[in-house]
């Protein structure tokens, strides 16, 4: 399976399981604001996606601006993430099958392999990406 089918699966399933846990219970957990710039290499990724999955299981998303900038989404009219240490994983969005041949400017230590880790607390948090592509 091509990965952007595997990840517009994920992203369809993260969205049903949050959409169908706020029907069941409108309460929801401690969220702290999440904003910050992904780059590669220094320049700004533009269009990717942004995921923060909590120890619970719960994702936020965002998708990045022109200049790199992301605010993450914890389900339709609420923003944040979980409070807690959240995995991310930045991958490339794509709208159709890539051509034969083509090779994803994200490693895939940030997205399928992902090493990334970080902390969310209640209030604002800025957490910034710098990802190196070699």
């Amino acid at each position: 399976m091509q990965k952007s089918a595997v990840f517009f699966l994920w992203v369809l399933f993260a969205l049903t399981f949050n959409e169908g846990c706020a029907s069941r219970d409108d309460s929801l957990p401690n969220l702290g604001e999440v904003s910050g710039t992904v780059t590669l290499n220094e320049k700004p990724l533009a269009n990717v996606s942004v995921s923060f999955e909590s120890e619970g299981g719960q994702v936020s998303f965002a998708k990045t601006d022109e200049q790199g900038h992301y605010e993450l989404k914890y389900r339709d009219g609420v923003m944040g993430a979980e409070v807690g240490t959240n995995k991310v994983r930045i991958e490339t969005v794509m709208d159709a099958p890539p051509a034969p041949g083509y090779r994803d400017p994200i490693p895939p230590k940030y997205n399928r392999d992902t090493t990334l880790t970080v902390d969310v607390t209640e209030g604002e948090n800025t957490h910034d990406f710098n990802l190196v592509s070699k």
